[in-house]
């Protein structure tokens, strides 16, 4: 019986531990920057059966890309390779991270172009058009295309969905006037 016990307990913590993984728990530590993020992966021969973190780097960017946005915008967003980042001086200071645009060749496509940061809206800001959260939006372009909070599966109403972490970066990070180049 006092096996049996034991293995409860295993089972138990193997699931609250893997629950929590899944869940994105840092173990109270500040979310990660995009520049670098730890994965924890198994590897192989490894005796103990603790899961070894390796350095992730972040997406890199193509010359096109690096070309296509001028050193004197704040934010780029490369609606084809699906990334976005922040520079100052034509210098990366955030990311790139991954992003979901709205679908090309749609009435719901983010509109290519030169635009400046209009205003910005909280954590828990909701879409009047369509009733869906959009938290941290940092609003850009005509007709409420924001950067902000949303699915990197699904494809926006026009908007720039990010993670909830490079949102809020965003929106701490980008003021009022910042220029934004969509191309």
């Amino acid at each position: 019986m006092a096996t049996g016990g034991y293995r409860l307990t295993a089972v138990l913590a193997f699931l609250v531990v893997a629950g929590t993984m899944a869940a994105g728990w840092r173990g109270g530590h500040p979310p990660d920057h995009a520049a670098s993020r730890r994965v924890p992966l198994p590897l192989a021969g490894q005796a103990t059966g603790r899961a070894a973190a390796i350095e992730v780097p972040p997406p890199a960017l193509g010359p096109r890309a690096r070309s296509s946005c001028p050193a004197a915008a704040s934010a780029c967003v490369d609606l084809s390779d699906h990334l976005t980042w922040l520079q100052s001086g034509g210098r990366i200071t955030y990311g790139p991270v991954p992003m979901e645009p709205g679908p090309p060749g749609t009435q719901r496509a983010t509109p290519r172009g030169t635009f400046h940061v209009q205003w910005k809206a909280g954590a828990n800001y909701i879409s009047s058009e369509y009733d869906e959260p959009m938290p941290y939006a940092v609003f850009f372009a005509p007709g409420g295309v924001a950067f902000h909070g949303g699915s990197l599966t699904t494809p926006s109403h026009g908007c720039v969905h990010l993670d909830i972490g490079s949102a809020r970066y965003y929106h701490d990070h980008l003021p009022a006037g910042a220029e934004v180049v969509v191309f």
